[in-house]
């Protein structure tokens, strides 16, 4: 009659405790994930509540205003369902094995292509928060200050936002998700959704297309621009396309809060 070895017995007990990452194919403690789970309940909540009592601290006056605002961009309201509307189609398998194909079709693009490859990863440098910082410090030294304090502040605050969303949907890189993918340069760390990145240009994009009043072509060439950056994160292999897609959305509505809430905090536009 055979019997179990208590070593046998213990990994078997351990098994009833763990659970699969769905985002890493590995295999995680149960009550870690719980525990997890509580901690993005428990920021969520901070969030909101942060939210809140920055609203009830203000003029009533004030708060009218910029809520009232809100509403009235109908841009606003419109990239804000969308950006809500992409990522909840991160619960949908279909999204899911459209994001897969686009990445891997993109990201293979760079296999042969060395040149392209360093232009890339150069392009992606635009979204960095150092580009952004040196930036805010040009447009301060060159009399455009309060441009320069809207970009300081739009960057931490949207570096924040987004590494929350990223800790809320907890969503791992395609590299950790995928066998054979490229990664262009160094392996960006933390979570996938959204880009941060492409966000930041957006929203560099949307306040300097806002404060200088530029031309159609100009506004052209530099969301294009953006949009590579965009495109450069998939290329790279450390995004997949609706990250992208989302990024952008936030970057866009991140620039018009900008400028809307600097009217009606200072006076007069960006």
């Amino acid at each position: 009659m055979e019997t179990r070895s208590q070593k046998d017995i213990m990994v078997m007990e351990d098994q009833d405790l763990l659970v699969e990452d769905e985002h890493t194919d590995t295999i995680i403690p149960e009550r870690e994930r719980e525990y997890v789970d509580r901690r993005r309940i428990a920021l969520a909540a901070s969030m909101i509540s942060g939210i809140a009592l920055t609203l009830a601290a203000i003029s009533p006056e004030t708060r009218r205003r910029i809520v009232t605002g809100f509403f009235e961009q109908g841009l606003l309201v419109g990239l804000s369902i969308g950006f809500l509307l992409v990522t909840l189609s991160l619960l949908f398998s279909s999204g899911q094995r459209w994001d897969a194909e686009l990445f891997r079709s993109w990201n293979r693009l760079g296999l042969e292509n060395h040149r392209l490859n360093r232009l890339m990863i150069l392009v992606t440098q635009v979204g960095n928060g150092l580009f952004a910082f040196m930036s805010a410090a040009l447009l301060y030294i060159t009399g455009h200050r309060r441009l320069g304090l809207i970009v300081i502040l739009g960057t931490l605050s949207l570096w924040l936002t987004v590494e929350t969303i990223k800790f809320l949907t907890d969503r791992a890189r395609p590299y950790l998700a995928f066998e054979e993918v490229q990664v262009v340069g160094w392996k960006a760390r933390g979570r996938s959704f959204p880009s941060g990145h492409t966000s930041q240009t957006f929203f560099l994009t949307a306040v300097a297309v806002d404060y200088f009043q530029v031309g159609a072509i100009l506004s052209l060439g530099l969301y294009i621009l953006a949009v590579l950056v965009g495109f450069s994160r998939v290329y790279i292999g450390v995004h997949y396309p609706r990250d992208v897609i989302a990024g952008a959305i936030l970057g866009n509505v991140w620039g018009i809060l900008g400028s809307l809430i600097s009217t009606y905090l200072f006076g007069g536009p960006v």
